[in-house]
């Protein structure tokens, strides 16, 4: 739990009385078990205690993309909830065996009837993930953006090159992860970085990369 960015700056010792606070409550998810599905009302935050999660857009044949993918300490469904969002437009999804802890997100933007000497910074986490994510969805919607399936892989290996500072990484996807995630074919994909790998611009081993300069 003191992992997440949302308790930053908390101290472990006040945690019970903030899980009070905010009316937490655990849950546990088997893998490829929903957790939120689309059409939902979001009320609660998500913490990710441990195990991940996908956050999944499904269109009405059924075909799937990966808008994130979120691992132990990441919170999702906190900009729905703060929007009081009637239908969720996307869907959560346990990538892997995991817990997660709700939380009211009333409890976070209100005030504290207990005067909680940590409330104060419990907002000001919240803001900071909120802008947290706006970046993140900038940033994809720059992969996306690109026009051939090369460009969009090189987009967000660059990206991940620099956030890692370098040419070495290690992404959060499989192949078909990776493929979900930037809307394209996945053999489409494996042929483009086939293609790469013998002009000497990557070498990867499942999740692994390392980019070439020429």
């Amino acid at each position: 739990m003191m992992q997440s960015p949302l308790f930053k700056g908390i101290e472990e010792n006040d945690l019970n009385e903030l899980m009070k606070c905010l009316n937490a409550k655990e849950s546990a998810y088997e893998k490829n078990e929903f957790i939120f599905r689309a059409g939902d009302r979001a009320s609660s935050i998500g913490v990710i205690l441990s195990g991940a999660v996908y956050v999944l857009k499904e269109d009405f044949w059924g075909n799937r993309t990966i808008l994130a993918k979120l691992e132990e300490g990441d919170l999702f469904g906190e900009a729905f909830a703060c929007r009081e969002e009637e239908k969720l437009p996307v869907s959560v999804m346990s990538s892997a065996k995991s817990r997660i802890l709700f939380v009211d997100y009333r409890r976070i933007i209100t005030n504290c009837p207990n005067t909680c000497v940590f409330h104060a910074r419990l907002i000001e986490n919240m803001i900071r993930i909120l802008a947290g994510k706006n970046v993140m969805l900038t940033q994809k919607m720059e992969h996306m953006s690109k026009r051939t399936t090369r460009e969009k892989i090189l987009s967000y290996l660059s990206a991940q090159a620099v956030r890692s500072g370098s040419n070495a990484f290690t992404i959060p996807f499989n192949r078909q992860e990776l493929a979900d995630f930037l809307c394209v074919e996945r053999s489409a994909m494996s042929a483009e970085l086939g293609r790469m790998r013998r002009e000497g611009l990557l070498t990867c081993e499942k999740s692994r990369f390392v980019l070439n300069k020429q």
